[in-house]
């Protein structure tokens, strides 16, 4: 089968689906790969590199688009700007579309896909289980991005993060609070304490004290009673008592940081306000809030999507896509999951779309003209 790979048009978005070394092993396993002209330039990979791994270049999407049995992609399909369709009308029917989707969040991309016979597997949806742990591209882009998300803080910090003691006296380390211990709550805890601050995190989870302690963290523990993880591990949609006891407890410790990171994401639905607008006032001048689920409504009150605004003395980072910020490694992970899925899905370079195996009836979301994706289904015909 002949893979393309497509020139990111998401503003910001700077990763490539895939790179030089995955695009040479896949041709070994019998695919055929086109990639749009410097569709990997923005991640630091050359067309002359692609060249020399047997990947042909195209010109533009539309030549791609018109050979291409399997689309590969970063960013969700939307109107191309050149062109003014979406770029799922610019494909061919039957094509195989592999990309991040939250079709949950964006249904209307899933309503396209069927009305243009577009298959669409989302990598957001591919299953968290053991198996399908190598193609995790939620993960592996969220520890990405929790590492960003405390480089990006500490450069607008006006202080250092490490206790320092010298002959002028001894600086004080900076104070980190991360609201989330999941995948980059996590990573973003490991960076901080490698920085020297001290961090303390919040989770609605009592499971994730243990991993939070072991990474040199503080845990902030709500008082509960409720069962706040489902059965894979992963934190539950938080109710609103909970909520309101969170936000009790943490006020003292977010008004005391230096910089707040919020991870806090619920599929499908507005993220949780977990730093309301009375916390930003009355924390310390100069603080910084990193606000990581902006684009899907944020979990801080004032935070804006794509912006870094002052409110209150704090400085409020409202960055959506901080993977994009470090594109090279990025590309590089997103590169291998997507790798592993079409290893995993096919034989001598024909990809099984197999509605029968556990991981890909879960990650797709259209298949023969159909949305197949139960809660994408009924958000549509609500």
């Amino acid at each position: 089968m002949i893979i393309g790979i497509a020139k990111e048009i998401i503003e910001g978005e700077n990763r490539v689906g895939i790179t030089p070394d995955v695009a040479a092993k896949l041709i070994k396993k019998g695919f055929t790969i086109a990639i749009e002209d410097n569709a990997g330039l923005n991640a630091g990979f050359e067309n002359e590199k692609y060249i020399a791994a047997g990947v042909k270049i195209v010109p533009d999407p539309i030549e791609l688009y018109k050979e291409s049995e399997i689309v590969l992609k970063v960013g969700r399909p939307i109107t191309h700007p050149k062109y003014s369709k979406s770029e799922l009308e610019l494909m061919k029917p039957g094509t195989i579309l592999i990309s991040f989707v939250y079709s949950l969040h964006y249904p209307e991309i899933a309503k396209k896909a069927a009305e243009c016979k577009i298959n669409l597997i989302a990598m957001d949806a591919i299953p968290r289980t053991t198996i399908a742990q190598r193609m995790d591209a939620l993960s592996s882009q969220a520890n990405l991005a929790g590492y960003k998300s405390v480089i990006l803080a500490a450069n607008y910090l006006k202080k250092i993060f490490p206790l320092m003691m010298t002959a002028s006296g001894t600086i004080s380390p900076a104070k980190v609070v991360i609201m989330g211990a999941g995948v980059a709550g996590l990573s973003a805890l490991g960076t901080a304490k490698r920085l020297g601050a001290v961090v303390e995190v919040s989770d609605i989870r009592p499971s994730a004290k243990e991993e939070v302690q072991s990474l040199g963290g503080k845990f902030i523990e709500v008082p509960v009673e409720e069962n706040m993880q489902d059965d894979k591990g992963y934190a539950k949609e938080a109710s609103e008592e909970f909520l309101k006891k969170q936000k009790d407890l943490i006020y003292k410790h977010i008004t005391e940081a230096d910089i707040v990171i919020t991870t806090a994401l619920v599929p499908g639905r507005k993220s949780p306000i977990l730093v309301t607008e009375e916390m930003v006032k009355n924390m310390k001048h100069g603080s910084v809030i990193l606000d990581m689920a902006v684009e899907f409504g944020g979990n801080c009150e004032l935070s804006e999507a794509g912006k870094i605004v002052s409110k209150y003395g704090a400085i409020i980072i409202g960055e959506g896509n901080l993977p994009s910020l470090v594109p090279y490694h990025a590309s590089e992970m997103y590169s291998k999951n997507l790798q592993n899925l079409l290893e995993y899905a096919s034989k001598e370079g024909v990809f099984n779309f197999n509605m029968e195996d556990e991981i890909i009836s879960q990650a797709a979301i259209v298949k023969d003209g159909e949305i197949v994706h139960e809660k994408t289904k009924s958000i549509l015909t609500k």
